[in-house]
């Protein structure tokens, strides 16, 4: 069997416009969240959000292409050169052997909105010839693999908030049995506009407090719901023998991956936890034997008052409830907020920068302990440890569950 290992990340959020300043970001416990800049905030109970700030888009494309591509293309492109230029990879593998699976929860929905709206005040002539492109969930896949040549299987998943954590999953299965030999794989969202936060409102799932510093509080008792944030992540995945031939450097080894359905509720998970179980169960049987101490768990930890009472019962069932005490868990979106689609890939560039530092990201802005979600969450502070694996969960509406595993290479 072969095996998969990263050997480029990239990203771009509300810490940090790429990886160096993210990970300050994180390991000092600092957030992103602030009032909303984007719209007027008038009559909306949410008000914060977790914005992208000071990205230079003309760092990765030319003004024609900046001024064409929706934002949530432009964070794609961004983190997907970084990603390749971490790698060096680009000339050291046949394009037909270069796949490229990145996602979107939504796609270009601000451009949507922008083009409606001149619909309605201009006339149809007004709409831009760039409107589908930008629409399109799929094209941030697009527009990465023409930027970098990927004439491999090109697709782009949406699965809700584990669309990124699907596009890795499915990548490394497409190196693991031999149908690619490398992959960039990734995920971007930019829906910080006033239908998405209206939407979200109504179906209360976001936070409504005013306090940048207790809006998006995962496991803490008083979360009543997340924060929006938006930007991009992206992963070079590489086959293990092509990436030490060329003396690629390794963040770690994909061992394990998880993905089922609860099949419950379009919205909310199975209050067992079955499936959010089974999906991080699946991917942890890669690990093999372990030592629950030397593990960290990258939560999917939304702020929400059922996911990570939820989440807590997943980890317990997929780990057992004695190893599960042994674990430190975190959930990132306290300084990321949730980035949707792009929540994925993310945290799984965090859980790789955690295995390689042997430092544990905290879970920012937390106080108040819930009983409910009762384990080591790494409170405000990162933590040094000697870590041998890391997963990453995601849970996504649809009931969508995907769970990443990686550890420490094995020569």
């Amino acid at each position: 069997m072969r095996r998969v290992v990263v050997t480029g990340i990239g990203a771009v959020n509300a810490v940090g416009n790429d990886v160096p300043a993210m990970w300050e970001n994180l390991a000092a416990g600092r957030h992103g969240i602030a009032r909303i800049t984007r719209f007027d905030l008038t009559d909306f109970r949410a008000t914060m959000a977790a914005e992208v700030k000071s990205f230079d888009p003309l760092k990765y494309m030319d003004r024609g292409e900046a001024r064409r591509h929706d934002l949530y293309i432009q964070y794609a492109i961004a983190a997907a050169a970084q990603a390749f230029e971490d790698a060096g990879i680009e000339g050291t593998v046949d394009p037909k052997r270069l796949g490229c699976y990145f996602s979107s929860g939504i796609g270009g929905m601000s451009t949507t909105l922008d083009d409606y709206n001149k619909l309605l005040a201009k006339g149809p002539r007004r709409v831009s010839p760039y409107s589908i492109t930008n629409m399109m969930g799929n094209a941030g896949a697009g527009f990465v693999a023409i930027k970098h040549n990927c004439k491999g299987p090109c697709m782009s998943i949406t699965t809700a908030c584990a669309s990124s954590t699907h596009a890795i999953g499915e990548a490394y299965r497409s190196i693991l049995h031999g149908y690619t030999d490398a992959m960039v794989a990734g995920g971007a969202e930019a829906t910080i506009n006033p239908l998405a936060t209206a939407g979200f409102i109504n179906c209360q799932a976001l936070s409504s407090s005013d306090n940048p510093d207790r809006a998006s509080i995962p496991f803490d008792k008083e979360r009543s719901g997340f924060v929006m944030g938006e930007g991009a992540a992206a992963l070079i995945l590489e086959e293990y023998e092509h990436a030490r031939a060329r003396g690629a450097h390794i963040y770690g080894e994909i061992a394990g991956y998880g993905s089922t359905c609860d099949a419950h509720h379009i919205t909310a998970p199975d209050p067992e936890g079955e499936g959010g179980g089974d999906a991080i169960a699946q991917a942890l049987a890669g690990l093999g034997e372990y030592d629950p101490s030397r593990v960290y768990v990258n939560a999917h930890g939304t702020s929400t008052p059922m996911n990570d009472r939820i989440e807590t019962l997943a980890i317990k069932r997929a780990f057992g409830e004695e190893n599960a005490r042994k674990l430190m868990i975190s959930s990132t979106k306290g300084a990321t907020g949730h980035m949707l689609g792009a929540a994925g890939a993310t945290e799984a560039v965090i859980s790789l920068l955690a295995l390689e530092h042997d430092l544990v990201p905290p879970t920012v802005g937390y106080r108040v302990p819930d009983p409910e979600c009762d384990l080591d969450v790494v409170p405000n502070t990162a933590r040094h440890a000697e870590l041998d694996a890391v997963l990453s969960t995601s849970l996504g509406f649809g009931g969508h569950n995907g769970c990443l595993a990686f550890r420490k290479v094995r020569e």
